[in-house]
């Protein structure tokens, strides 16, 4: 998926959520009750392979206080607002007066 994208949109972020522990991400999939213990099996499976991937995003956050994560997110979502693109088109004017001769 990942590689997909980085292919089709290189400029594209990509931000890797981690489960705290496979303790707890089995603990989620039981809990949400719309798997049998079979799939649950194989989801578990699929998760350990698609976690051996983390290394090819740009962030990784750890889902482990639900807050904490939501507050990374948005960090790494404002982040990508500063850079010096976005923040050359909102600031155009500003630039242009600091810029200019005095002459």
């Amino acid at each position: 998926g990942a590689r997909l994208v980085r292919e089709l949109l290189p400029a594209a972020v990509s931000i890797f959520i981690l489960p705290p522990s496979v303790a707890a991400l089995q603990e989620r999939l039981q809990d949400r009750g719309q798997d049998d213990d079979g799939i649950i099996a194989r989801r578990m499976q699929d998760a350990v392979s698609e976690m051996s991937h983390y290394d090819e995003y740009d962030y990784l956050v750890i889902n482990d206080v639900f807050q904490e994560a939501l507050d990374e997110l948005v960090l790494i979502m404002r982040s990508g607002q500063m850079r010096l693109a976005p923040q050359c088109g909102r600031h155009a004017a500003l630039l242009a007066d600091l810029l200019a001769s005095t002459g």
